[in-house]
């Protein structure tokens, strides 16, 4: 699903544990890390997407997971001319994603990088939220540097409420925890 201006829809994930730590998956084959993230079919919404891609690379299933937000809009982000499938050269420019914070409710033993015939990720761990990202391919910083930092105000809320960006588990006069505005800090 390619739009008109050349960006395939996506969605990424940035799963939680109880630590608040973040969920990074190491590329098969590759030195890289990311989170897991992966395009939205025709007729799927951006939340089916997540779960069947939660699922796919992550082997988690909607029970070990709540849902704490989501960004506002799409981000997004091109990709280098060299890493774009040579049939999909002069029409598509690179991806726009919807991401999710989750919060695994789940066990760690539930995670399972195996439940794909081609597995996205070799070895998995655990980080600081504000992790730096020299290990995430280059032309993906931006965008994970906007996912956390938007979402990042979420990190003490409660779960999903339905408008898609999460509920406040305070009284309205107490405030937000939010993260530090760039990363390793």
């Amino acid at each position: 699903m390619i739009d008109r201006n050349g960006y395939r829809s996506n969605v990424g994930i940035i799963l939680l544990n109880s630590k608040n730590e973040v969920f990074w998956g190491k590329r098969i084959k590759q030195d890289s890390w990311q989170f897991p993230q992966g395009g939205i079919k025709p007729g799927e919404s951006p939340e089916q997407a997540m779960y069947r891609e939660l699922t796919e690379e992550v082997g988690l299933h909607p029970k070990h997971v709540e849902i704490i937000g989501r960004t506002r809009d799409w981000l997004r982000y091109e990709v280098p001319d060299q890493w774009i499938r040579r049939d999909w050269r002069g029409n598509y420019k690179g991806q726009k994603q919807i991401w999710y914070l989750l919060r695994l409710v789940g066990r760690d033993c539930d995670v399972s990088l195996r439940t794909s015939v081609r597995p996205e990720f070799d070895a998995w761990r655990w980080n600081q939220y504000w992790v730096e990202l020299e290990s995430v391919v280059e032309f993906k910083r931006q965008v994970y540097q906007q996912a956390l930092t938007e979402l990042a105000r979420l990190l003490n809320r409660a779960p999903f409420d339905g408008n898609g960006y999460g509920i406040s588990n305070r009284s309205s006069g107490e405030q937000a925890a939010i993260g530090p505005a760039k990363q390793g800090e």
